[in-house]
């Protein structure tokens, strides 16, 4: 037994062990499953508590910014920016991630702007596809991929939903943003791929001077 091996048995690298070993990560409830499997017990039956007290750290992802494509660093191992904060009143163990706005494509969102600067607290749509159905108004992070997924792009949006198509829209004073479009029916491989990656639950922004 040993870290490098539960960690090839997660499909974790090293260094996420580590951080459990020194108690700055939790594993996930499908990794303790693993773990035990790992160990030769059985997968824990009991039903796990929801814990909705207190704080939890969230990851500070990177930063949103329309058309703007950054390259993808599969390897980066540096040690990611955690934030405590409150747990999410509706979804306290969905995990939450925060992006820093750069631009201009939402300082016209209504009732409130999203101005560069701020920054957005999120959830991972991951953890909450299966409870929260997407509809039109939602304000979302989009990731946009190219070239293989090597090159990518955070930005946010509101959305729009048509019977045959999805929209995101930027709500700016700037008409150099536009909507990114997808037709349900569309089967034309462009070599980018379009995804829902959070949800925006609320906007942060330090005042200065501190």
């Amino acid at each position: 037994m040993s870290q490098t091996g539960l960690a090839k048995a997660l499909g974790l690298h090293p260094s996420a062990i580590n951080k459990v070993v020194s108690g700055k990560r939790q594993l996930k409830s499908h990794e303790v499953a693993g773990a035990a499997v790992y160990f030769g017990e059985e997968a824990p039956q009991t039903e796990l508590v929801p814990v909705t007290t207190g704080l939890v750290a969230a990851r500070v992802a990177g930063v949103v910014e329309a058309g703007t494509f950054r390259e993808v660093d599969e390897f980066d191992q540096s040690e990611p920016i955690e934030v405590m904060l409150p747990r999410d009143e509706k979804f306290p163990n969905a995990r939450q991630l925060l992006f820093d706005c750069s631009g201009d494509s939402m300082n016209d969102l209504r009732p409130r702007p999203i101005f560069p600067g701020d920054r957005l607290v999120c959830i991972s749509y991951e953890d909450v596809q299966h409870l929260v159905e997407l509809r039109s108004g939602m304000v979302v992070v989009v990731e946009r991929t190219r070239d293989s997924g090597h090159f990518r792009e955070w930005s946010v949006k509101q959305l729009e939903l048509f019977g045959d198509r999805a929209e995101f829209h930027p709500r700016s004073t700037n008409p150099k943003h536009k909507p990114i479009v997808i037709q349900r029916d569309h089967e034309a491989d462009d070599g980018v791929s379009v995804q829902v990656i959070a949800l925006v639950r609320r906007v942060m922004n330090e005042m200065p001077g501190f």
